[in-house]
């Protein structure tokens, strides 16, 4: 079996991964009832998805009772943090610069996102000067 690390979630498995984060733990059908409020699926194919995750080592599954319950495997801030340095390698040549200018140039923020952001970036200015 592989290891999670070494496989990137799906739009569809992303959509699976948020629920689970934000749940912390549920059955296929309680994911599914989330899922059909946005999207299309069945719950045959919510199932399998969800069993290919597991495989794939994307959730953990706990079968000690007759309705098996899963978890999310991988932390949300990892996967973000993957998926975010991959978008950046291959869509913006490398440059977070890039990434940063787009992101704030196509859509608009509140005053208190872009003080949080200023805030950040004072945070990493005074460690690089340490």
């Amino acid at each position: 079996m592989s290891t999670a690390k070494n496989n990137k979630p799906t739009e569809s498995e992303l959509e699976i991964l948020g629920i689970l984060w934000e749940k912390g733990a549920g059955t296929v059908r309680e994911v599914h009832e989330v899922l059909e409020k946005s999207k299309d699926a069945g719950y045959t194919t919510t199932l399998k998805l969800m069993q290919i995750m597991h495989e794939k080592g994307l959730l953990k599954r706990d079968t000690s009772s007759k309705t098996h319950v899963y978890e999310a495997a991988i932390s949300q801030e990892s996967t973000q943090q993957q998926l975010l340095t991959r978008m950046i390698d291959t869509v913006f040549n490398g440059s977070a610069t890039q990434l940063v200018m787009q992101a704030l140039g196509n859509h608009r923020s509140s005053q208190e996102e872009l003080d949080m952001i200023k805030q950040y970036l004072n945070t990493i200015e005074e460690q690089q000067k340490k």
